[in-house]
């Protein structure tokens, strides 16, 4: 057999061997799964932050990107017009759980309530393969609810 053909399909095999990649706890693509609700986490009192919480949180993502991942999330809010949406870090637990406060400013003159889709305010933050190394669980949470991505 010439050498062109057994590097072909030694190439070929290893290809074929690299399928089970796509589901392994090694693809960077599977280190966070889909949302889930969770109860909201009582953490020690920080330096004030004047914004209120977001009356809801309703859903949460976990992207994956080159030198780390992007934490995106939307919350409902009772009204129209507020803004300055922030996800707010807090120091991580002793779990590994790294917790966010989803916060926004009120409108400043009276809005409508209108659809819930109009009330939605949707927020991310970028965080390094560094920072996300000890973490186990990312946890956005809101004044009502909370939504938590794990491992």
């Amino acid at each position: 057999m010439p050498a062109r053909q057994i590097i072909a399909l030694f190439l070929c095999v290893t290809l074929v061997g690299c399928g089970g990649f796509r589901d392994s706890r090694l693809n960077p693509m599977n280190w966070f799964g889909r949302s889930e609700p969770r109860e909201t986490i009582v953490l020690p009192e920080t330096a004030a932050d004047p914004r209120p919480l977001v009356a809801e949180v309703v859903s949460m993502t976990v992207e994956p990107m080159a030198g780390g991942a992007i934490v995106r999330a939307t919350g409902r809010t009772p009204t129209q017009g507020w803004w300055q949406a922030e996800l707010v870090a807090m120091p991580l637990t002793e779990n590994g759980v790294l917790v966010y406060e989803f916060r926004l400013l009120p409108p400043i003159t009276q809005t409508d309530v209108n659809t819930p889709q109009s009330r939605e305010v949707t927020v991310a933050h970028y965080i390094s393969d560094i920072r996300l190394e000890p973490v186990r669980e990312i946890v956005v949470q809101g004044a009502s609810n909370a939504r938590a991505a794990r491992r």
